[in-house]
């Protein structure tokens, strides 16, 4: 049986420009994401947040935990 494999690479500006592009709109989108997930957490009261076991205090941890993975 054959396989085909494409090995083309592009090395060029528009390559390059492409992946900007490609990483900014990544960025951008975690961006909003995070934003939305700690304004959510932000507007439960503090009786909410500890009947989910949070603290205020953790609310951008979380956010940036659920986004970055980290």
């Amino acid at each position: 049986m054959a396989y085909v494999q494409n090995t083309t690479v592009e090395f060029g500006l528009i390559a390059r420009l492409r992946a900007f592009a490609a990483q900014a709109a990544s960025n951008w989108a975690m961006a909003r994401e995070y934003k939305r997930t700690y304004t959510e957490l932000s507007r439960l009261t503090n009786r909410e947040l500890a009947d989910i076991g949070l603290r205020r205090c953790d609310i951008a941890d979380i956010a940036r935990k659920h986004v970055y993975d980290v």
